[in-house]
């Protein structure tokens, strides 16, 4: 079993990885490119997008070699398909941001009516609790929610792809854990298709995802997360597939209850986000983003323990990693703080006046005495950049 998924992840890497740099000449062909015209964005010159599209080809194809074709497997192609659709046009011609909802509504009932997937019931420390007539409405707001999250992250270079891979890579061990092969080899085929992306992607990137890719693998990990995750035996099922995407389901809380307390739409779009906040820092986009890699990898490890019921072990794991999150914060503060005050000392230096020959003021009042030549005995220091 295990090699078969080794297989299937391998074959998606592969075909990913080599579709990309057509993918790439296409996007310069259709105009499909991202230019940077505001303080959000990180890239400094145009960039190609449809980086997505290539994802979408590797998952298709490895599922299409390894996978049985069942109502959820066509459910997901078809979804797929939709969102794919939606990213393509998004990339090229800016899409309306509630046409995009319709649009992913729309793939969720898609995944719903013909795959049947539905989050129907939750364990809750033993308890089944079953949704009946609500089951719908909360499955569809699940597979929208994650598929707005994966997008909202796509900020750096790498970001949403590797978070992306991390993430389903625990849903693999997870699902591996509970002998599934079916969904175990869908979720490597996604591992797969991200990893083989991730060289074109990395910073410096040479193609971005655009929403083409980040739309896909939000549905795609949303419905897998469901069919994979929810319905498990463990006690905390639920609690697995919230927190593997802890990072960008809070962000995208985070960003919706920010913008809606300002006044503005949910899907306008600022810089507020953690990886910006983090860049604000003083990081660069490397460090940021493995910043970013170690928190999914650390929420990743916790849903895996769970899943085996080590509460304890998990909590302490929690425990450590908020305490060195918090020590990292206070030394980055810290850091920064001197840093502006030595700034605010060097922009004092330099408001001094250059004094005449029979002495002069500074700025403060202070009256100082020159030498001969008329230059001051200490030099000005350089102005910061």
């Amino acid at each position: 079993m295990y090699f078969q998924v080794f297989l299937g992840l391998i074959c998606a890497g592969l075909i990913s990885l080599t579709v990309t740099p057509i993918v790439r000449v296409l996007a310069y062909k259709i105009g499909a490119v991202d230019v940077p015209k505001d303080n959000r964005r990180m890239h400094k010159k145009p960039m190609p997008l449809l980086g997505g599209l290539s994802i979408f080809t590797g998952f298709t194809l490895s599922s299409l070699i390894f996978c049985d074709i069942t109502p959820q497997m066509v459910a997901a192609w078809l979804g797929g398909l939709l969102i794919i659709v939606i990213g393509i046009l998004d990339d090229k011609y800016a899409l309306n941001a509630w046409i995009k909802l319709l649009g992913q509504i729309a793939a969720a009932a898609i995944a719903v009516g013909i795959g049947g997937v539905q989050i129907d019931h939750i364990n809750l420390f033993g308890r089944y609790i079953h949704f009946g007539m609500f089951a719908i409405p909360i499955t569809i707001l699940w597979i929208v929610g994650m598929t707005n999250a994966i997008n909202l992250i796509d900020g750096l270079d790498g970001l949403a792809c590797g978070v992306s891979a991390i993430s389903s890579m625990s849903l693999l061990i997870v699902t591996l854990m509970h002998a599934d092969l079916g969904v175990a080899m869908l979720t490597a085929i996604l591992t797969g298709a991200c990893i083989g992306f991730l060289p074109f992607n990395m910073n410096p990137a040479k193609i971005f995802m655009g929403d083409t890719g980040a739309l896909f693998l939000g549905y795609m990990l949303s419905i897998l997360s469901i069919i994979g995750v929810f319905k498990t035996t463990a006690v905390v099922s639920f609690l697995i597939p919230i927190i593997i995407f802890g990072y960008p389901l809070f962000d995208t809380v985070f960003a919706f209850s920010r913008r809606i307390l300002q006044g503005r739409s949910p899907f306008s779009a600022d810089r507020g986000h953690l990886h910006h906040r983090i860049i604000d820092m003083g990081f660069n986009v490397r460090q940021s983003v493995s910043i970013l890699y170690c928190i999914c990898s650390i929420l990743g490890i916790l849903a895996i323990m769970l899943t085996e019921q080590r509460t304890a072990a998990s909590l302490v794991i929690l425990v450590v990693a908020l305490i060195i999150g918090l020590f990292n914060y206070a030394l980055i503060k810290n850091k920064n703080t001197r840093t502006l005050t030595g700034l605010q000392q060097t922009m004092e230096f330099d408001r001094i006046v250059i004094p005449d020959e029979k002495g002069a003021k500074s700025s403060d009042g202070a009256e100082e005495s020159v030498p001969s030549d008329g230059k001051s005995d200490t030099e000005t220091p350089d102005k910061p950049e």
